[in-house]
């Protein structure tokens, strides 16, 4: 086992320690893109497609490089809240049992990551410009909504077939741990530099808003999180990173409101605690 993940497992061991429920209610190579569907679906033959216990591997590995680059924040109370918060949220989805684990990222960057099989992780400086707790639901559920989707599976098998081939891949994959491992670590830089397909994050987004409201939660939380997004900078340090990987804030807005707005006039969701009642109560 890498030291990172032991890093993670150990950090989130403690950030869990707390009660289980709260009151929420780098290979790039040319291809022809003639041969990119039959190549992409000798891949998944040889494969048998990434079943759910290699995404989780991948997931572990995905999110030990993550933390390599940047640590867990040293805040046991906030780690425990996330988690809570996390995993309520993910229980009102279709996938409740996958181990989910969240986390805080020390990094003043405004951003959130997810890894295949459950891996979700939100940054320091994303949460210092959260208004409430709605709009960090919003966010936290988004990213679920990749996990979901298997967005990362199908980013890695994309970014597998590109990089590898797919017989070289397929072998890796489809060896023990270790090898899988290895695969991991070599496209993991490649896939969160170049981000998702925008149609994942459109997705995700619409996802999102749903698992939101299950939750009770004010499904407007993310859309009050996109138009602060829209108001800022793209040349600003702290967001570079994600304008760089995510469509524009007005056209994931706009594809919102169009799903959002005969859907969730009238929803009675929550804007949740303030942030301030909630470390308090998670400090007990």
């Amino acid at each position: 086992m890498r030291t990172y993940k032991k890093v993670l497992i150990a950090s989130l061991a403690l950030a869990l320690c707390g009660p289980a429920a709260a009151q929420f209610g780098g290979f790039k190579l040319p291809i022809d893109p003639g041969k990119v569907l039959d190549t992409a679906k000798n891949f998944t033959e040889k494969t048998k497609e990434i079943d759910e216990s290699k995404e989780i591997t991948i997931g572990q590995e995905f999110a030990a490089s993550l933390l390599g680059a940047k640590p867990l924040l040293n805040d046991p109370t906030l780690q425990r809240y996330i988690n809570t918060l996390g995993r309520w949220l993910a229980s009102q989805s279709e996938r409740p049992d996958l181990p989910w684990l969240f986390g805080v990222l020390d990094d003043e960057g405004f951003n959130a990551f997810a890894t295949p099989g459950g891996n979700i992780f939100v940054t320091k400086g994303l949460l210092a410009r959260m208004h409430n707790e709605a709009e960090l639901a919003g966010v936290l559920s988004h990213e679920i909504g990749h996990v979901l989707r298997k967005h990362y599976v199908k980013a890695i098998q994309k970014n597998a077939v590109a990089g590898f081939g797919a017989d070289f891949a397929a072998s890796y994959i489809n060896k023990g741990p270790a090898e899988l491992k290895t695969f991991a670590a070599g496209i993991f830089k490649d896939i969160y530099a170049k981000g998702l397909d925008k149609d994942d994050e459109f997705e995700a987004d619409r996802v999102g808003v749903v698992i939101a409201a299950r939750a009770g939660f004010d499904a407007y939380g993310l859309p009050a999180v996109l138009q602060t997004l829209q108001a800022q900078n793209s040349s600003d340090r702290g967001f570079t990173l994600l304008f760089e990987t995510h469509p524009s804030p007005t056209d994931r807005l706009e594809k919102l409101d169009k799903l959002m707005r005969s859907r969730f006039e009238s929803s009675p969701g929550s804007q949740g605690r303030s942030f301030e009642e909630r470390f308090k109560e998670f400090s007990r």
